[in-house]
């Protein structure tokens, strides 16, 4: 085994550092000062590259914020996007895992050191987080943070949003880390607005070929509901929660003539005031609207809301009186100006679509009347000659001539004739006559849940189904009107119920009222006023039906009036 060699370092006498060693000592510091900033420089170009290599927006953001994290070394990041409010609209960062995401609960929405980056538009770089006065301090169960650097991304002289950085490995964040991110910052900036471009030229596409659909299916006559084609393609490309068509009913309040989307069956069958629909003010002013979000109709006093929305009006030959409400879920992105401009070009073509929908109706009520006008002169021109030649064949015969029982008979047959004469000129007349133009049975009904709906806190539904327009009319239409507005009066007075449901359906043997609440019930609430329940079983009883008040299956009353059809 070699022995050791003594270490003699320490009785070797120091000697002062000649002015050559110090020169190369600068030298090799230099070097290798030159080393590490080219080494950043490539891996800045790397990040560059790697940030531009893809158009889609959200890949994008993604690569920046990682880009960012590897660049200057930091444990955490995170890149958001400021919405119109200035607040932060999107909130997309890296180093804490989805599971410990859920933990903390919402993203930050731009308060702090956060919302300073905001205001002032240029870096802001701390030793330490927390000893900033502007520090609002972190939620449970987030990680704690030290050191931080943040700079703001520009896209066309417009702050998109803001890269955040913390805990960097190597201690705090230098001017070289900060000029470092500045630089991928402008690149991000011109990565975003590339990004961007490309996205709305593919949604331009996208809407442009959905557009073309629908124009090919207003031309087609037999082809599906043009107007259900424009509800599904707007949701497909705004990722909506709900479309839904709001209409001016002729008492002046708003009712929804038709829903799509996820969220549908809370807005069918409602009605709302003008306070509480921003349909009233587009359909007044004829100028679209954008908001953050609705109040939910499905929820009272507006304890839950929707996403962003937006309510364009729909023009027709008669002035605007509907309007096109477009909601997405909550938390969604907001609508921008491009979603606003092409949802308006749909809503002209859901204007033609309501005018083709109404020709089509009258079409079809014309070839009723010519229907109606055939039958009228068949009736009267051979079925009616026909009998009256029959019953003078009879009058011309020689009764006298005729046994007693004979000739009786002969005479029930006469007058049997002249009866059936009669009616048949009666229907004639009531074929031909024309009779004067009331509102729908639908429009009734509307128009009468409308009148009571700010009684409640949550605007009554109310859901049609089968043909109620053709069925129920004249007296049946009135007794029907009599029951709705008798039944939520008592669901206002009696059961003091915030949600009530009305639900009119034609089937093929009855015409069945079905009114819901969610009041205490029948056996809890006082009884209604006998005069009420018994002028609705009286209603029933002259179209040979019945009336019923019985508890709900969930709590509540459920009135019940049907009638044969």
């Amino acid at each position: 085994m070699k022995p050791e060699r003594p270490d003699t370092s320490a009785d070797r006498p120091s000697l002062p550092t000649s002015d050559f060693e110090r020169a190369v000592g600068e030298l090799v510091d230099k070097a290798h000062d030159v080393l590490h900033t080219q080494e950043r420089l490539r891996d800045l170009l790397s990040a560059t590259r790697a940030i531009a290599e893809d158009l889609d927006l959200e890949v994008v953001l993604r690569r920046i914020i990682q880009a960012a994290v590897n660049l200057v070394g930091s444990r955490y990041g995170a890149l958001g996007v400021i919405g119109p409010d200035g607040m932060l609209e999107q909130f997309i960062h890296v180093g804490i895992d989805d599971d410990l995401g859920r933990t903390i609960g919402h993203l930050p929405t731009g308060l702090g050191v956060l919302g300073a980056l905001t205001a002032e538009a240029r870096p802001v770089r701390l030793k330490h987080l927390a000893d900033d006065p502007r520090s609002v301090g972190f939620p449970a169960h987030h990680p704690p943070m030290d050191s931080f650097l943040g700079v703001p991304i520009q896209v066309r002289g417009e702050v998109f949003g803001n890269l955040y950085l913390t805990d960097r490995s190597g201690g705090p964040f230098s001017d070289e880390d900060e000029e470092l991110l500045l630089a991928l910052a402008a690149a991000a900036g011109v990565a975003i607005s590339n990004a961007r471009l490309f996205g709305d030229t593919q949604r331009r596409q996208r809407w442009s070929l959905a557009s073309a659909e629908v124009a090919s299916a207003l031309l087609d006559e037999d082809g599906a509901d043009p107007l259900g084609l424009i509800a599904t393609s707007i949701l497909r490309l705004t990722n909506a929660a709900v479309v839904a068509l709001i209409v001016r009913t002729g008492s002046g309040a708003f009712a929804t003539e038709g829903a799509w989307g996820a969220d549908a069956a809370a807005y069918a069958g409602r009605v709302f005031s003008a306070g509480t629909t921003p349909a009233a003010q587009v359909i007044s002013s004829g100028n679209p609207v954008v908001s953050a979000g609705l109040p939910h109709p499905g929820a009272p006093d507006g304890a839950a809301s929707t996403g962003s929305a937006m309510t364009v009006p729909l023009s027709r030959a008669g002035g605007v009186d509907a309007a096109l409400l477009v909601a997405r879920p909550p938390g969604a992105l907001r609508f921008d100006d491009l979603d606003l401009d092409m949802i308006t070009d749909f809503a002209s073509q859901a204007s033609v679509a309501l005018e083709l929908r109404g020709a089509r109706a009258a079409r079809e009520r014309v070839a009723l009347l010519e229907d109606r006008a055939r039958i009228a002169r068949d009736l009267h021109d051979n079925v009616i000659q026909r009998l009256f030649g029959a019953g003078l064949a009879l009058n011309g015969m020689d009764l006298d001539a005729l046994p007693e029982p004979a000739r009786a008979r002969i005479d029930g047959v006469s007058d049997l004739l002249d009866e059936a004469v009669a009616e048949i000129r009666t229907s004639v007349f009531s074929l031909r006559s024309a009779r004067r133009a009331r509102p729908s049975a639908r429009h009734r009904l509307l128009d009468v849940v409308s009148e009571v709906a700010g009684s409640f806190p949550t605007s009554p539904r109310i859901v049609f189904e089968g043909d109620v327009d053709g069925v129920i009319v004249d007296d049946l239409l009135d007794d029907t009107e009599a029951v709705v507005r008798e039944g939520l009066a008592n669901a206002v007075r009696h059961a003091h119920a915030t949600t009530v449901i009305v639900s009119v359906g034609v089937t093929a043997g009855a015409i069945e009222v079905r009114i819901s609440d969610d009041g205490p019930g029948p056996g809890v609430s006082p009884p209604a006023r006998s005069s009420g329940t018994a002028n609705l079983a009286a209603r029933a009883a002259s179209h040979g039906g019945s009336s019923s008040l019985d508890p709900g299956a969930e709590g509540g009353s459920v009135l019940t009036w049907q009638v044969p059809r």
